[in-house]
């Protein structure tokens, strides 16, 4: 299984980023993990966006889904997917329409977004919506999909993603304050992707976010093999984030960046 970081920004991008987003590969099968800000240029640096088997959504946050937009312009409008020959493309009468993994109630709130100025079934015409519930195992290929709800500002899911081929497991903890519930679903995983988000813990109201420290405590609680932080900004200095981090997971930690690569 690989793992390449398409975008590792929080809600707002870096200079020149993108906010959450992961391409997962094995044996030819396809599927993003989250499609915030930015994300789908970067993906086609690395893939052809019509070759993509799936998108798998965390949560409904903005900067967690809102380049599926762009993502269903390019399925609708683009020359290659038209039913008659455009320029070099020679027209086709099966256009790409991936899967969509969805939280329950997306449906609604695409079209709430999309409708703000343009049809609001866009989303839902370029993909194949599927709404998940937590208990739900979506397969692509030899790649299957489990959640586990995670305390957030709204309904939030960590995914974790194995392979039938036995490959390893790699989970990905999406946003959430401290919680036992991801240390267990992400126990024993040989990459935990896990944000990184705060300097400090929010000073007022609910907490939603980790700090780099407290990502390295969850590593260590579910005894992950390898620590990825994310969803982390560029004006946050790495050199420290990554010394929090590793000081309470025991071990080495990495800061995600756009285009690694990692081997699951």
């Amino acid at each position: 299984m690989r793992l390449t970081v398409l975008g590792k920004s929080p809600s707002w991008q870096d200079a020149g980023g993108a906010c959450s987003g992961y391409l997962v590969e094995e044996d030819g099968t396809a599927v993003v993990v989250d499609c915030g800000n930015g994300v789908f240029s970067k993906l086609r640096r690395f893939r052809d966006y019509t070759a993509v088997d799936g998108v798998v959504i965390s949560h409904l946050h903005a900067d967690h889904f809102l380049d599926l937009v762009p993502f269903a312009y390019a399925l609708t409008y683009a020359p290659r997917q038209q039913p008659v020959p455009v320029d070099r493309w020679p027209g086709t009468t099966a256009p790409a329409r991936p899967r969509l993994i969805v939280p329950h109630g997306a449906t609604e709130t695409f079209r709430r977004v999309v409708g703000a100025w343009g049809n609001e079934d866009l989303i839902e015409n370029a993909f194949e919506i599927e709404e998940y519930a937590p208990d739900a195992r979506p397969a692509f290929g030899p790649l299957e999909f489990s959640f586990r709800p995670v305390p957030h500002f709204t309904e939030t899911f960590a995914i974790c993603v194995t392979s039938h081929n036995g490959g390893g497991k790699l989970a990905f903890g999406a946003d959430s304050r401290p919680t036992v519930e991801l240390v267990e679903f992400a126990q024993d995983a040989d990459l935990l992707l896990i944000e990184g988000t705060l300097p400090r813990p929010e000073r007022s109201g609910q907490r939603g976010h980790l700090t780099p420290r407290e990502a390295g405590e969850h590593g260590k609680a579910a005894a992950a093999r390898r620590l990825v932080l994310t969803h982390i900004s560029d004006e946050l200095d790495v050199l420290w984030a990554r010394a929090e981090a590793a000081d309470a997971f025991g071990g080495p930690v990495d800061i995600a960046r756009e285009g690694a690569i990692y081997t699951v």
